[in-house]
């Protein structure tokens, strides 16, 4: 399938429509969520009757059946208005391990409910504390047990989980010294958490720098029905790979909202912030670390575009899909530098908004993935280099 890139404004009823939408949940709502530690019930709400969570979903399954670009849009958006899609982004870079390797009978049971809205799926359960990056030595076991399988172990930095209905979770179901890859006999499961909470499944939420409701899950003996298997029993290392770049394109797509809020943000002060007679945008010691940023923002966003468009049209996208996440997270962490830096001891306060941006962003440097991994995947798997770990 060929490629082509939209240079301009694209989806712009897309993007007009989600401005409307976040408009009245403003600095001072995202403000009152941290004070509370409170999950954005009313904002997840709202995208959802607007039917932009369920935009990747086919039409009969009542949603909008749109590319990954459209949902790249729609984040981008969110997070160049102030806002924050943590709450909500993983239904959109789920959905492609269930798409396209789920079974018709579960997505005729699940998409219609998701797309409703009557069900949430925003919990994805790989990571756990003893392995991290190092998916393939996940200790998380599933074992079949006729028409159940069994789980036990424990996931880390699972974010949501408090607040969603179903868990994408990866468990080994055959033991790494019995497989010949040890990418094989990792399994995925789409995980009825309603059913499973209080029976085997233990939730406690993690305090943390930002409010994005994370948690840690602990299994014990938790069990599931079998037909909760997403394709075939030891494939689901490569199911997740479809979920892996799409979440690190749209996670590339929220650090490209945050650059333009920042940038904005920046300038619209160095224009109005007068100083010594004239306003602090004319010094170039303040001038140009924003129009750094972005020139960096400009040129990691066409990155973006062609990972979308490569994703879309089936074609590999695993290279533009890491450069786009670490090449847009340091775009964007250097406009949040110079947008703290512009304002200065007001950058601290809490009603600019602005510090609040700063900590969330710095999230992306770190995950869904670190920059150092994605360095490494490029010298390794792009370059042709020595694997280095």
């Amino acid at each position: 399938m060929p490629t082509s890139l939209d240079f301009g404004e694209d989806y712009p009823e897309i993007r007009d429509a989600v401005r409307k939408i976040c408009a009245p949940f403003d600095g001072t709502y995202w403000q009152k969520l941290e004070k509370t530690d409170s999950y954005p019930d009313e904002f997840v709400e709202a995208l959802t009757k607007s039917g932009f969570l369920a935009v990747l979903i086919p039409e009969e399954f009542g949603g909008s059946g749109l590319p990954l670009r459209a949902a790249s849009v729609v984040l981008e958006e969110i997070h160049a208005t102030g806002g924050n899609a943590g709450a909500c982004h993983a239904q959109m870079y789920i959905m492609g391990t269930l798409l396209r390797h789920g079974s018709e009978a579960q997505m005729k049971q699940y998409l219609p409910a998701i797309a409703s809205g009557e069900l949430r799926l925003q919990a994805f359960g790989v990571t756990e504390p003893t392995t991290g990056s190092d998916t393939t030595k996940l200790k998380t076991r599933a074992e079949r047990d006729g028409d159940e399988y069994v789980v036990n172990g424990q996931k880390v930095w699972t974010s949501r989980a408090l607040y969603s209905d179903l868990m994408l979770l990866l468990a080994r179901t055959t033991p790494v010294d019995q497989v010949t890859s040890k990418t094989d006999g990792l399994s995925v499961f789409l995980v009825d958490m309603r059913a499973a909470r209080g029976n085997g499944m233990e939730i406690r939420p993690i305090d943390a720098m930002v409010n994005h409701n994370t948690t840690e899950i602990y299994f014990d003996n938790l069990r599931i029905p079998a037909s909760s298997l997403i394709g075939e029993e030891g494939r689901g290392f490569k199911y997740i790979l479809d979920g892996m770049n799409a979440e690190r394109t749209l996670v590339a797509s929220e650090c490209l909202g945050d650059a333009r809020w920042f940038i904005e943000t920046a300038t619209r002060y160095a224009n109005d912030r007068v100083v010594f007679g004239k306003p602090i945008g004319a010094n170039q010691g303040v001038q140009f670390p924003i129009a750094r940023a972005y020139a960096e923002m400009r040129a990691a966003e066409l990155v973006l575009r062609r990972a979308c468009a490569l994703f879309d049209a089936g074609q590999p996208c695993g290279e533009d899909a890491n450069m786009a996440k670490f090449l847009l997270s340091e775009a964007s962490w250097h406009a949040g530098e110079a947008c703290m830096q512009t304002h200065g001891g007001f950058g601290y306060a809490c009603e600019y908004n602005v510090e609040r941006k700063w900590r969330e962003n710095r999230l992306y440097q770190i995950a869904p993935i670190s920059s150092n991994l994605i360095l490494a995947y490029l010298g390794q798997h792009v370059l042709g280099m020595p694997r280095s770990y």
